[in-house]
């Protein structure tokens, strides 16, 4: 097991070097780990099902490439473990997990994620706002699954470290707090064909026959952190 894993505990914040890791390495470990959404209804609690890894200076997918620095991306040259939120065709929200070091930007989009309880999938259609028909209907992609968590760019830069908040993460239920019993498997991130030859690199990490997550790729292979 990855020693980081072994010091997430079911319930518990993740440790803070976990937030320092590169966006690559955090990516396939936020699998199995909870979103927490503190609503006026309630807490909704999900576990995280699907990522993909942004990082880096050098990665062409990436909205800071190059060492871009706008009003948008300054949050991602931060610490790690803060929220990264931003809209795209102007009106679907995404939701990132900052890691890295202060400097090198670095993020995880949070591609899918699945309700723990029926109270949980409850709460989570209301949000919704539609009907679901099949799981990834109501989560599986970042702006269904913002949507389903009312989660919008008012929580930009919320640190997700501290429970009780408005959003934060915490260990999931599975062994080392991160459900790593199941398969995982990796495959090119979704809608980045302008990044050249960094849209084919397998940076999209999910459960293997998860019904959240957002796209199935047949062609994905098993996770190896040597092929990263």
């Amino acid at each position: 097991m990855d020693p980081i894993l072994k010091k997430i505990k079911p319930g518990a914040s993740l440790p803070p070097d976990f937030y320092r890791l590169p966006a690559l390495e955090a990516a396939p470990l936020l699998l199995g780990q909870t979103l927490v959404r503190r609503t006026e209804e309630g807490d909704i609690r999900c576990r995280i099902v699907e990522t993909e890894s942004y990082g880096g200076v050098e990665d062409k997918g990436s909205h800071a490439h190059g060492g871009r620095r706008t009003a948008r991306t300054e949050i991602m040259f931060g610490p790690g473990g803060t929220a990264y939120i931003y809209l795209i065709y102007g009106m679907y929200n995404c939701l990132n997990v900052v890691t890295g070091t202060e400097g090198d930007p670095q993020a995880v989009l949070i591609r899918a994620i699945e309700p723990l309880t029926p109270e949980d999938e409850a709460r989570m259609r209301r949000y919704r706002g539609t009907a679901a028909r099949k799981p990834a209907d109501l989560s599986g992609g970042p702006g269904k699954l913002c949507r389903a968590m009312d989660i919008s760019k008012a929580l930009n830069g919320l640190p997700l470290d501290q429970p009780g908040g408005p959003l934060w993460l915490e260990g999931g239920p599975g062994p080392g707090g991160s459900g790593m019993q199941e398969a995982i498997v990796q495959a090119p991130r979704i809608g980045i064909a302008y990044a050249e030859e960094y849209a084919a690199k397998p940076w999209r990490f999910y459960f293997l026959g998860n019904p959240y997550v957002s796209v199935i790729d047949k062609q994905a292979e098993a996770w190896s952190a040597g092929r990263l």
